[in-house]
């Protein structure tokens, strides 16, 4: 009997990979460990030189570059997957954006352009993918993205990504209720602080791990892997029963004010 969290036989996609310390290469590597196969993408070519290092230890996926605001990339990359397994199990969306004059300003002052792009790369390539895997998960699958606790609660320096994640998290649910009854379940998984180099850009963002880490029940943050074994959890046999949910990884940092 196959065991409830194995992904053995389990083929997918993680995107947004850019370096050791990416959400994606947690999510990889815990993938890849539990039996999955899978392509991984990364979104820059300046990229290529941090990812190719990475591949053993996610199983040696193909690594394929991939600019989700490029259509015709986003086509290839699902299209990659339909040729060389004909469906799809898992989705895991790792991808988040926004310009930095707009991301460290107020969001009152935030341009028009800089709110469209960050909305369209972090919360709308989300809905992209969920279209082009709906017709590769014709008997089930699971689609993941990333969210953070400044979607429902105001975090300073947060701005303009607050507004998008809570988005995100709302398309989540809404994603859910449209593809459940083709079996396809849709999460988002919501990390306190992470090092890695989108967070890196935020204001003040050594001080906000600082007090989360103090402010968690547990006393840690999470890590890559933490977050890599939450999304085995979700996208294996054992979270079968559950879609829409906001699930935490934090340390416990959301029931402390």
């Amino acid at each position: 009997m196959t065991h409830p969290f194995s992904m053995q036989g389990k083929v997918g996609i993680v995107t947004g990979l850019a370096n050791q310390d990416s959400i994606a290469f947690g999510c990889a590597k815990a993938l890849h460990q539990a039996g999955a196969e899978m392509l991984v993408t990364y979104a820059s070519p300046k990229d290529e030189d941090k990812v190719k290092p990475l591949a053993s230890e996610m199983g040696d996926p193909e690594l394929v570059y991939c600019d989700v605001q490029n259509e015709e990339q986003m086509e290839a990359l699902f299209e990659r997957a339909r040729q060389r397994w004909g469906r799809l199990d898992f989705v895991i969306h790792s991808i988040a954006f926004a310009p930095m004059e707009d991301l460290h300003g107020r969001l009152i002052d935030c341009s028009l352009e800089g709110f469209q792009l960050a909305m369209d790369t972090s919360c709308h390539s989300f809905q992209r993918m969920a279209r082009r895997a709906e017709p590769l998960m014709e008997e089930g699958g699971t689609l993941i993205c990333m969210s953070y606790l400044g979607a429902e609660r105001v975090v300073e320096n947060y701005s303009l990504m607050g507004p998008v994640k809570a988005a995100l998290e709302s398309a989540s649910r809404y994603l859910a209720m449209e593809l459940g009854p083709r079996g396809i379940r849709v999460h988002a998984l919501s990390p306190g602080p992470i090092r890695t180099r989108a967070a890196s850009a935020l204001k003040g963002f050594d001080e906000l791990v600082e007090t989360s880490q103090a402010r968690a029940p547990l006393n840690r943050l999470a890590t890559i892997e933490d977050v890599g074994h939450a999304a085995v959890y979700l996208a294996s046999s054992a979270g079968a029963a559950t879609t829409g949910t906001l699930h935490y990884i934090d340390g416990g940092d959301r029931i402390r004010y």
